[in-house]
């Protein structure tokens, strides 16, 4: 987050097609875990008493693990059905985190030409991050609704991503787009949860450094996603319970509080965390990889901004001088 100067030495835009950048490209190398994790998350295995008390069972397929959903999911569609949907996903995470850092930005120059501040606190850079967040995720939900419904529907179901909209739109009204907006308006203090704890790791750990080295950030960094992924994870699993369309026999949901209820009801308490291996590994990779492709692309747009910007000031240079001269043989 607060890596950015006062005078930010790029426009919104730029911190944005960085940011969105190295989030394709992270969440591109991992794509195979995210399907892993929404399968494992939206599949609903029934109870015995289920079955005496009138609900259908579910017949769709059944993962005991991340290592089994991905055999079964390779030997049943092939390499392709690990890549189901990644099209609208990765226009969706483009459009998140564009709009996200665009946001940011914006809201934290804002913040620090208001106060006349240069230095922000860990709370202040927390709330600018949240609120940025939110109006990110006003704007760029609906993607991840139809994608979610992409990656859960069957090879034989499954259809292109203006075809997907359109069923959605079909069943639920264009409101059917914003399913689990709620949910994903709560689950942005995911990232506030993971900064802040991992200043308090390093506080407690490596209260002894002045600098910490890489592996030691790493570590950290693993630690603190670790204990917001955990912290957060029943919301993961009822967002995507949410935006996903039911099994055979499950009720359409409501609400998150719909599908946490449901969970509780006929899986038990510790399947709200259900996927939570995937889930981990996914945000520890695709963390690490923006980051490290973030920081490179903002420092190869600050180079061509400041090689355009020369540009610009020459050529303005040139003209003003030229307007002078042709003046000056008027007269």
């Amino acid at each position: 987050m607060g890596a950015m100067s006062k005078e930010a030495p790029l426009p919104p835009w730029g911190y944005a097609v960085a940011g969105a950048t190295g989030a394709v490209i992270a969440n591109a190398l991992v794509y195979p875990l995210d399907i892993v994790k929404t399968k494992l998350q939206v599949q609903v295995k029934s109870k015995p008493e289920d079955a005496e008390s009138g609900l259908k069972a579910v017949k769709e397929e059944h993962y005991t693990s991340a290592i089994d959903a991905l055999q079964k999911i390779f030997a049943k569609e092939g390499p392709a059905g690990l890549y189901a949907g990644m099209a609208g996903s990765l226009i969706g995470v483009a459009s998140t985190n564009f709009a996200y850092f665009y946001w940011y930005t914006i809201v934290r120059t804002f913040y620090l030409k208001r106060t006349k501040s240069t230095v922000l606190s860990t709370a202040t850079e927390l709330s600018l991050g949240a609120a940025a967040g939110a109006l990110a995720q006003l704007f760029t939900i609906p993607v991840a609704v139809v994608t979610t419904r992409q990656q859960t529907s069957s090879k034989s179901e499954r259809k292109g991503l203006l075809a997907t909209a359109q069923d959605v739109i079909t069943e639920d009204g264009i409101s059917g787009l914003w399913r689990g907006l709620k949910a994903s308006l709560v689950l942005v203090v995911n990232p506030s949860i993971t900064y802040g704890a991992y200043q308090k790791l390093r506080t407690t750990l490596f209260s002894h450094k002045t600098h910490i080295t890489p592996i030691d950030a790493f570590l950290l960094g693993a630690m603190s996603k670790t204990l917001a992924t955990l912290a957060t994870q029943p919301m993961i699993v009822a967002k995507v319970g949410l935006q996903s369309k039911p099994p055979p026999g499950v009720p359409a949901f409501k609400s998150f509080t719909d599908v946490l209820a449901y969970i509780i009801k006929h899986e038990g308490p510790a399947k709200l965390f259900k996927g939570i291996g995937p889930q981990i590994t996914k945000g520890l990779l695709v963390q690490g990889f923006l980051m490290m492709t973030k920081e490179r692309m903002e420092l190869l747009f600050i180079l061509l901004w400041r090689y355009w910007s020369k540009v610009r000031a020459e050529r303005l240079a040139k003209g003003l001088a030229s307007a002078a001269v042709v003046q000056v043989l008027k007269k």
